[in-house]
């Protein structure tokens, strides 16, 4: 029988005073707290599967409320997501709940970003909205298949804390464009979902070199110990996905 594993793991880093970053893998959620050791969950291959980070926009209230509000959003709908459309109605649902949580004042302008896959029988929905990414693990190398919202590098930067879309994060409502692509799946597959607490201070060839080496539980352990190595500068949240048979 083929079968999904995902191997997630959620910490505040080093500097954060706490968690704004949340996790869904099919009906489990993870919101802003720490994971103090990967946690690794089996699916069966088939139903609509939905692996997803999102990361609370810093300085700006509430994040952690607004990430909360998306992966239990998605967490819901996650077995009627099995078709682009419907990623993409699902994440304007989530930018609607983001929004309408937003009227209490201590909450307007709170916003977070998503990023995240749909695990089907025979390929994978890749989603985002803001800069979490996701990652193809193959044998050549990583490669990213999210699309960053992010605005134009300046010369010498690698990294960049702005985005230019997210759910929420705004006074007045906005609309969001969904990044959606489906790719082709088959056993051996290993996807990376993170938050950017993890690709900002680690590179992506470093990030490659680990996943080369490990899997499973321990690949996501060294993944996180290469951003608290590295200062642990934000929240660090990541869930791998591995398609087994």
């Amino acid at each position: 029988m083929e079968y999904v594993t995902v191997t997630a793991l959620s910490h505040p880093g080093l500097l954060r005073e706490h968690n704004e970053d949340s996790l869904v893998a099919g009906p489990w959620t993870l919101c802003a707290t720490m994971t103090e050791n990967p946690q690794t969950l089996v699916f069966p291959l088939g139903t609509p599967l939905v692996v997803a980070v999102a990361d609370g926009i810093g300085g700006q209230p509430a994040g952690e409320v607004a990430s909360a509000l998306a992966v239990r959003q998605l967490a819901a709908l996650g077995p009627s997501l099995d078709t682009e459309e419907a990623v993409r109605d699902a994440l304007s649902l989530c930018n609607d709940a983001v929004y309408a949580a937003g009227r209490d004042p201590e909450l307007n302008t709170m916003g977070t970003t998503v990023a995240g896959a749909v695990v089907l029988g025979e390929s994978l929905l890749v989603f985002n909205v803001g800069d979490s990414r996701v990652l193809d693990a193959t044998a050549d190398g990583l490669r990213q298949v999210s699309v960053d919202d992010s605005p134009p590098l300046s010369p010498g930067r690698r990294t960049t804390s702005l985005v230019t879309q997210a759910l929420g994060g705004t006074p007045d409502f906005s609309a969001i464009t969904p990044h959606v692509r489906e790719a082709p799946l088959s056993a051996g597959d290993r996807y990376l979902v993170c938050t950017d607490g993890l690709t900002d201070p680690v590179p992506e060839d470093a990030l490659n070199d680990l996943l080369q080496l490990h899997s499973g539980g321990r690949a996501a352990f060294e993944l996180w110990k290469s951003a608290i190595e590295a200062g642990g500068p934000d929240n660090i949240t990541l869930a791998l996905i591995a398609i087994g048979e």
